[in-house]
């Protein structure tokens, strides 16, 4: 009926309500984290190839630490190791080492095991210095979670809110981000002779990250699609900020010229 609100819904209205409105909020909140993770944590901090205005910087900062709790030290080291060690010894999660399906349902596991190493943080991070933000808000990385948990329940009520969170914990931890250590050292196309491997199809999902390939190729470009038909997601994102002053692009991107 004209008018009805969402609480004055019949009960069959209110049941699809529920169907779409999960994995719809799900999945944008798992795009927002990639792209997030993506932009700031790989190209900004890892690899150097963005410089972040400090507005940008912190607003990445609160994205992630609402709905990832990462923290941004122990990701730049993970990450600048398996760069290091490439698909053998001393690789944090090469599916090569460990198995494909190892890395694809436990890369959780990997990851945190070698975040909790100092030793690799002191190696691999030493440039990630803890500021008053981190001290104050963004190390409490399971403060975030509550807090994002806590907004979602409040917009969309907590059933709703639990279910919503638990979707986007499911396709964020065991979905996207092994995807691209466990698919994307396994099988794919390739541009470049290395051991990685690209998706142009899962790249417009990972924010970018699939185009594997390329990256290993390529560390310090700021934009991963270099071929034909490659999209990259986190491009599009880093030249609006950079056409408003937000970003700066220090990397030079690298097209494959067409034959």
């Amino acid at each position: 009926m004209p008018g009805m609100s969402a609480t004055h819904m019949y009960p069959e209205d209110t049941m699809t309500y529920h169907l779409w409105i999960i994995p719809l909020v799900a999945v944008a909140l798992a795009q927002l984290a990639a792209v997030a993770t993506s932009v700031y944590l790989h190209r900004g901090l890892t690899h150097r190839s963005l410089v972040l205005h400090p507005i940008t910087d912190v607003g990445f900062r609160a994205i992630l630490w609402l709905t990832t709790g990462q923290n941004r030290r122990e990701w730049v080291a993970v990450h600048r190791k398996h760069h290091t060690f490439t698909d053998r010894e001393g690789d944090p999660h090469s599916p090569r080492l460990f198995g494909v399906w190892r890395v694809q349902l436990w890369n959780v596991y990997y990851y945190v095991r070698e975040a909790r190493r100092p030793e690799t943080l002191r190696t691999f991070a030493p440039d990630i210095i803890e500021d008053w933000w981190d001290r104050a808000v963004f190390s409490w990385g399971l403060s975030g979670l509550g807090v994002g948990i806590a907004l979602l329940c409040l917009i969309f009520g907590i059933w709703i809110g639990l279910a919503v969170a638990l979707m986007h914990a499911v396709l964020y931890v065991f979905v996207l981000t092994p995807v691209i250590n466990g698919l994307g050292h396994w099988r794919g196309a390739q541009n470049f002779a290395n051991t990685a491997y690209n998706s142009r199809a899962l790249a417009w999902v990972t924010g970018g990250e699939s185009l594997h390939n390329n990256h290993h190729a390529h560390p310090r470009a700021p934009k991963f699609s270099m071929g034909r038909f490659e999209f990259d997601p986190s491009w599009v994102v880093i030249r609006c900020l950079a056409a408003v002053g937000l970003v700066k692009i220090a990397g030079a991107p690298v097209q494959i010229p067409r034959s």
